[in-house]
Order: structure tokens, then C-alpha cells, then sequence
């Protein structure tokens, strides 16, 4: 099943989202929910909220007092803290209850306020943040839930700062606007990039991404992507990943590339990277069988003629393509595409061959179907350049 995580600052518009998404036809689990369940008269998660806080915190009825707990802890991180301490893992044992429940080829949305705090990112494939401007949002607060503009204020700061959230975001979708607009860019997500991704997970295969080499960028997006990727590959490795290592062109600054983030997942043999392939998959990044290298590869693999075992997975993403390389750790292909990575960017005037080389094949291959043509076309100058880069690493030792 495709598992999304949806989240966003306090009145940016995640409840206008998430009732999209149910009408679209996701299975949506509600956090809050969740929240106001686990806490519910009789429950052990109230028990322990009122161990911890005391008895002021309860109604006399004995139910939650929820602004008499609000005054409480979003004044004081600390206290806070304790209570998110109580309450989240109660909320995510029961949201994953839900999920396991949830058909195989389903979409999961998950509405979580504090997915970015509690840094749950790596365990979504996708991170969509509901955005609007901190004015408005106080306003909505204000108008909409009677709060004060202290309470309001409160709330905000007790919460991730809007760059944090977008840091974590994979989508970010406005809603600073007539709600109409937001709920337009839903849709056209949900038909162009969220049903073929779950579409594809629930088959076991890569995206497509047919079309000539295009290059592009440098694009400063692409670490941050980078890294997300990385997080989600290294969860779902587990104990089988050694590292993950962001390499090939979008992993050196400055460098035009194709749109396409290359990762290199480092295990401690093949058999293990055996393994990892069905969690990797279920994570998003379904192995592609066949070539040594395929689509996209990009100087990973050697010099020409050559052939240093892997695995290679691509994302089942339609959004945003990704080249997997898995390779034993200390392999000579593993600490090549490290070392190459390092030269480019230490180095200007190869990085300025390599990108002209790169522009030079791709307007060779602009006709082509696919980018296989202008992959294999590249590693003649790896050959070549792999004794430079040869006394560049002696000189960096």
C-alpha cells in the first residue's frame, strides 16, 4: 500500500486535505482522533495523564479537562514533552492497527500535526505539507476557533517552524488561497503521481521515465531530497544497510544532471543485499532485474568493460526518479563512486569536463527513447578519467 504522511501548521488547512482525500477514495487515520481516543474516561493513557499532571487536568466527571491541560503545556515545553511521551506511542500503535488493516493496493493518509516534530518522515513514502502564511493561520485561529491571540501564538510555538516543515515536505500544497485552488492541486497529485506510485508498489516495479537524457539544474533541492530518500532506504534496510550514500551528479554542488537522484546503499555482502530487496520494495524502491546498469546509471559501476557486481533498484515514484546502486561495503564499486563523488566536487575544472561532456552526449542522444544510449556513451570517459582521479586521491591522502 502506498503510506502517506500529511501534515502542517496549526489552521494551515490539513482537515479541508484530508476530507479530500476520503472522498478521492484513501483510507485517511486521523492522529487527533486517535489522540482524544487514547485519553478517553477509563482509558490507561487518561490514568497516566492524570498521574503525571494531577488531578486538575480532569473534569468532574472524571474526562480529560482539555483546556485545563492546554494552559498547562503549551506554555512549558518541558511539560509538553511529558505528555506527547504518554500519548504518541498509544496513537501510533493504534494508527498502525489501521494501516495493517488497509487493503494492499490502498492509499494511507495519515493527518499528523506533529509528523515533523515527532520525525516520523522516514517511515512515510511520501510527506505532503499543507502550507499558508503564519498571518493567516493566526487569523483563522482567532476567527474560526475563538482562540486569543495569545493562545494562538502559544500554539504556534509549540509546534515546528514552517522552514522545518518544508524541509521535511516531499509535496507542499498552498493553501494561502480560495480553498478551491488547494483542493485543485489535491486532485491533480492524486491522479498524476499518488494512484500510479501505489499502482506500482502494489505490482512490485519501478516507475517509468521514458524520454532522451535531459539535463537540468543544478537544482539545490536536490540534497534535501537526497537525504529523505536516504532516511527512508536506511529504515527499511535495517540491519542489513551499512550506510547510504548520496552520489552521482546531484550529489555534487554546481553540477547540471539529469533529474535524478542517485543513492548507493552499502551492505556487508550480496546475500544480504538479497535480503533487503523485498523491504526495499515494500518501502518504494523495487529492484529493476537485467543490465548492470540501466536507466539512468550514472559512473557507479567502473571503468568500461567491466563488471562489479550489484543490485539496482529504482523508485516505484512516478514523481521524482531515483537509481538505487547496492554494493558491498569496501568494494571496489562502492568506494569508486565515493571517490568520484569527492573529486567533483573538490575539483572545478573536471566537474567543467564532466558537465560539458554530459551536455555534449545529451544533445547526441536527444533523439532517443530512453537514456540508455547516452549511459553507455559516458563510460569511455570515465575510462579516461580514472587515472586523474587516480592521483587525485594520492594527493588527498
Amino acid at each position: 500500500m502506498l503510506s502517506i504522511g500529511l501534515t502542517g501548521g496549526i489552521a494551515a488547512g490539513k482537515s479541508l486535505l484530508s476530507a479530500r482525500f476520503r472522498e478521492l477514495g484513501a483510507v485517511v487515520i486521523d492522529a487527533d482522533r486517535l489522540a482524544r481516543e487514547a485519553v478517553a474516561p477509563g482509558t490507561p493513557g487518561l490514568a497516566a495523564v492524570a498521574k503525571a499532571f494531577g488531578p486538575g487536568v480532569l473534569t468532574a466527571g472524571g474526562a480529560l479537562d482539555r483546556p485545563a491541560l492546554g494552559a498547562l503545556v503549551f506554555a512549558d515545553k518541558d511539560r509538553l514533552a511529558a505528555l506527547n511521551a504518554i500519548v504518541h506511542p498509544l496513537v501510533r500503535a493504534a494508527a498502525g492497527r489501521l494501516e495493517d488493516d488497509a487493503a494492499p493496493d490502498a492509499i494511507v493518509v495519515q493527518d499528523i500535526p506533529l509528523l515533523v516534530e515527532t520525525g516520523q518522515g522516514a517511515g512515510f513514502h511520501l510527506v505532503i505539507v499543507v502550507d499558508a502564511p503564519l498571518g493567516q493561520r493566526l487569523a483563522r485561529m482567532v476567527e474560526t476557533r475563538r482562540m486569543t491571540p495569545e493562545d494562538a501564538r502559544a500554539r504556534v510555538a509549540a509546534q515546528a517552524g514552517d522552514e522545518q516543515r518544508r524541509a521535511a515536505a516531499d509535496v507542499v500544497l498552498d493553501n494561502s488561497g480560495a480553498p478551491e485552488a488547494a483542493l485543485a492541486a489535491l486532485d491533480a497529485l492524486w491522479a498524476a503521481r499518488l494512484v500510479p506510485f501505489a499502482r506500482n508498489l502494489a505490482a512490485g516495479v519501478p516507475a517509468r521515465h521514458p524520454g532522451p537524457p535531459a539535463i537540468t539544474g543544478p537544482d539545490p533541492a536536490w540534497p534535501g531530497q537526497a537525504a529523505r530518500l536516504a532516511a527512508r532506504i536506511a529504515k527499511a534496510a535495517g540491519g542489513f544497510g551499512v550506510a547510504v550514500d548520496h552520489i552521482g551528479s546531484t550529489s555534487v554542488p554546481g553540477l547540471a544532471a539529469k533529474d535524478v537522484i542517485d543513492l548507493q546503499l552499502r551492505v556487508a555482502s550480496l546475500a544480504d543485499a538479497d535480503a533487503a530487496a523485498p523491504a526495499l520494495a515494500a518501502a518504494g524502491f523495487p529492484r529493476r532485474r537485467g543490465q548492470w546498469w540501466d536507466t539512468g546509471h550514472d559512473f557507479a559501476g567502473g571503468r568500461a568493460g567491466e563488471r562489479w557486481e550489484k543490485r539496482f533498484h529504482n523508485a516505484a515514484d512516478p514523481g521524482r526518479p531515483v537509481n538505487l546502486h547496492v554494493r558491498v561495503d569496501g568494494s571496489p564499486g562502492a568506494v569508486l563512486a565515493l571517490a568520484f563523488r569527492d573529486w567533483l566536487r573538490a575539483d572545478a575544472p573536471a566537474r567543467s569536463r564532466y558537465e560539458s561532456i554530459k551536455r555534449q552526449l545529451a544533445a547526441a542522444h536527444a533523439a532517443d527513447t530512453d537514456t540508455a544510449g547516452y549511459a553507455g556513451a559516458k563510460e569511455p570517459w570515465f575510462a579516461s578519467a580514472v587515472p586523474e582521479l587516480a592521483r587525485w586521491l594520492e594527493l588527498a591522502r
